[in-house]
């Protein structure tokens, strides 16, 4: 897809001034042009100095976010908040009409993300939950090749993503719902539902505390998924080990690894490797800007009237999985789910190819602690 320039621009606000508004989506914006960046919300009058100097837009506290939905200067809201904040704030903005771009997950709760849901229809503006590779190019082309059945019948899927998560950040000691498994686990979850285009049926966790570590909750957790028609997969995330990140995919034709697969950068390409029939191949995608590209779909989606994909359905169906793998946690027992329709599909047509930004260094970003210690 390439975003209509000559289209008005979309008017953000971003609520939330942490690592990731300033690593990447604010310097993302750029890229996206049919999408300005309007307005800041903060509590730290430090980063609502600083950044509203550096991006000349007003900034205010959350105390003065009715104030900014009223006031007709802005069309939509990036929410990146802790997790635990996105019904707090997500509610507002969208009963007062404008359209909400909102981190995952979602929630913290389905009844969160049913709370949301509610105001969306109540106000009538768009809904999108930021999935970010839901418009990279090598993500979608493999989801693609999935639902063309080029590896066959789909079996297995397993994936680790970890890395040395820094306790001293506000997450590390926030709970679950800040931990390893909503942060991190969130990614091979939607990967293998859409690459599976099914929902599990029953989830399995087990997790465990690393001697010496401080979190307030298990900081490596293994998930086993069960699908219909025999299809299982696995997933392990770690805020307790050195940075990795891949997947791979079983099917009965061919098979996939996938490495880098889940993060982002100006160096970060998503590469994969199929092997069918015997032959092998590796499929290497430039780098794109990934935050810039889902701010331009889903401004592209506001400007003509289109429904986003990675919509706040999208994001209730991977919350679920969620809530069910902090269940089995809690009570050492697998929990069932009840079966739901596939979801709507990740199409070629989102796909974003916009030339990378370069990220600011740690030390520029303004009173954060780095998530990677």
């Amino acid at each position: 897809m390439t975003p209509d320039i000559n289209a008005r621009k979309i008017r953000y606000a971003v609520i939330g001034g942490g690592q990731i508004s300033q690593q990447a989506f604010m310097p993302g914006m750029a890229r996206a042009g049919n999408s300005v960046l309007s307005a800041l919300v903060t509590g730290d009058p430090e980063k609502a100095r600083r950044l509203a100097a550096q991006y000349d837009i007003p900034a205010c506290h959350y105390d003065d976010l009715p104030t900014l939905l009223r006031s007709g200067h802005i069309d939509a809201v990036y929410l990146a908040t802790p997790n635990a904040l996105h019904r707090q704030y997500a509610v507002p903005v969208l009963e007062a009409g404008l359209h909400l771009l909102v981190e995952k997950p979602m929630a913290t709760s389905v009844a969160d993300c049913e709370a949301i849901l509610d105001a969306q229809k109540r106000g009538g503006g768009k809904l999108m939950v930021a999935y970010r590779l839901h418009c990279e190019p090598g993500t979608v082309d493999l989801i693609s090749r999935c639902r063309n059945g080029d590896f066959g019948h789909l079996i297995a899927f397993d994936s680790i993503f970890g890395q040395n998560f820094a306790e001293a950040n506000h997450r590390g000691h926030s709970g679950y719902w800040s931990g390893p498994v909503p942060d991190m686990g969130t990614y091979p979850l939607n990967a293998v539902r859409n690459l599976f285009a099914r929902e599990p049926l029953e989830v399995h966790a087990v997790g465990t505390k690393t001697p010496g570590r401080g979190f307030n909750f298990d900081d490596t957790v293994s998930v086993t998924l069960r699908f219909a028609e025999g299809r299982i997969a696995h997933f392990l995330v770690s805020y307790a080990c050195a940075p990795v990140e891949n997947f791979s995919l079983v099917g009965d034709r061919g098979s996939v690894t996938a490495g880098p697969c889940y993060m982002f950068g100006p160096d970060v390409g998503i590469t994969y490797t199929t092997t069918i029939d015997g032959r092998k191949e590796t499929h290497r995608h430039d780098p794109v800007e990934q935050f810039g590209g889902e701010i331009a779909y889903f401004s592209d989606c506001i400007l003509h009237d289109r429904d986003p994909e990675p919509d706040g359905e999208e994001g209730l169906r991977d919350v679920r999985v969620l809530a069910a793998v902090e269940r089995a946690l809690l009570t050492g027992q697998p929990q069932k789910l009840d079966p739901m329709p596939p979801a709507r599909v990740a199409l070629p047509d989102q796909v974003m190819t916009l030339p990378p930004v370069r990220e600011p260094d740690v030390a520029d970003m303004i009173s954060i602690v780095p998530q990677s210690a």
